[in-house]
């Protein structure tokens, strides 16, 4: 997730960034002032008291902004994070914002300054207001402001020098100068987060096989639930004796077992670029799971991508493969193949189909040697990457 607030003084052009920004990189926007006028046009309950504080001419307090806030977020958590424009405005305010992303296991990835000199400012809302019919934009009234501006918002700025995430543009150089400057400060961010795929696929699609050579070729982690659980069959643990009965029996592997092992996988990787999944999440429960794991290290979903396979190609795979030593315990038998294809169905397409709502998911045609299909996957694993970056 890339959370930015971007800060300037009024004239500074943070309007113009601000749309560039949040089409650029999916960002949704937050504007106190836009906040707080939707929820007085609602009638909510937070609406109704802001109004009624703005009637007797006092400011909204923060426990009221923080909370219109949080309740934003919380209802567009399907973007990929989110532009603060006008928040935090004081020294305590950004203190709240801290506390608001630890709350949502976030965090301000940094702060964006448009520097931008007083009489600069005042010579561009003065021209702006030669146009904008604005009754704000007069010069008694922009100093005002800029006076303002220096008094309560430059020490936020101070804030989060103090916290090393404060990042300074010169804001005099044209939109296309200082869009380029943005994008290169952003680009530095998006480098720090972990890139993640889940990879879906029926039994036979390849998936295993494709994870672990694309994972290779782009510095991943491969995280798959299988080898974890061999690993414990082969150990002759109780554990892997359960798990050996499930696979017998053609049953997917409960959550309790599976869980504390992707858990601990996902602790015990340090240094990483982020991670390939196959076969977790399974299920609708699983990826609520893995949501939440993801967001403990500041992280969420980069890409889904889903390998298709028609079923009888996806049989007859299956069923040549348990003729070999790569053969599983749920693929020796048809019955089981069988029992094993229409598990995905009613348990794991309904996962896919919750991605295709919140992230989108890519198809990718399985069919044809291992190098075409490595190829198509490949080329939407750059696709992902050169949209974070």
């Amino acid at each position: 997730m890339l959370n930015i607030a971007l800060f300037g003084p009024p004239g500074a052009g943070k309007g113009t960034q601000s749309d560039y920004l949040i089409k650029r990189y999916n960002l949704f926007y937050i504007s106190t002032g836009d906040l707080l006028r939707k929820e007085m046009a609602g009638r909510s309950k937070l609406g109704l008291e802001a109004q009624s504080i703005i009637a007797t001419g006092s400011l909204v307090p923060d426990e009221i902004i923080v909370q219109i806030i949080e309740k934003t977020i919380v209802a567009n958590t399907s973007c990929n994070g989110f532009l603060f424009d006008g928040f935090p405005r004081t020294y305590i305010q950004a203190y709240i914002l801290e506390g608001l992303m630890l709350k949502l296991h976030t965090s301000l990835n940094c702060l964006i300054s448009l520097d931008v000199p007083e009489e600069e400012s005042v010579k561009r809302l003065l021209n702006r207001g030669l146009t904008s019919g604005r009754s704000d934009d007069n010069e008694t009234v922009i100093r005002n402001r800029l006076r303002e501006y220096n008094q309560k918002t430059l020490p936020v700025l101070q804030f989060y020098r103090d916290r090393g995430i404060c990042k300074d543009v010169d804001g005099t150089k044209s939109i296309e100068e200082v869009r380029a400057q943005i994008t290169q400060i952003i680009g530095v961010e998006l480098s720090k987060s972990l890139f993640n795929v889940v990879l879906f696929g029926y039994p036979g699609s390849g998936r295993g096989s494709q994870g672990r050579a694309i994972a290779q070729r782009y510095g991943l982690e491969f995280l798959a639930t299988g080898p974890m659980l061999d690993a414990e069959i082969k150990q002759g643990t109780e554990l892997g004796k359960r798990i050996l009965a499930l696979y017998e029996d053609g049953q997917l592997v409960p959550d309790e077992i599976v869980v504390p092992l992707i858990e601990r996988k996902l602790a015990e990787a340090k240094d990483v670029k982020g991670f390939i999944f196959k076969g977790f999440p399974r299920t609708l429960v699983q990826s609520y799971i893995l949501d939440g794991l993801l967001k403990r290290l500041g992280s969420s979903i980069s890409r889904v991508i889903e390998i298709e396979v028609p079923t009888l190609e996806l049989i007859r795979r299956l069923d040549e493969r348990s003729k070999t030593a790569a053969c599983m315990p749920y693929d020796n038998s048809t019955s089981k193949i069988v029992k094993r294809l229409a598990e995905h169905e009613t348990k794991t397409v309904p996962v896919i189909q919750k991605y295709q709502q919140q992230h989108g998911v890519t198809k990718v045609d399985g069919r044809g040697t291992f190098e075409e299909v490595s190829a198509r996957i490949a080329a939407e694993i750059e696709t992902g990457l050169k949209s974070q970056r």
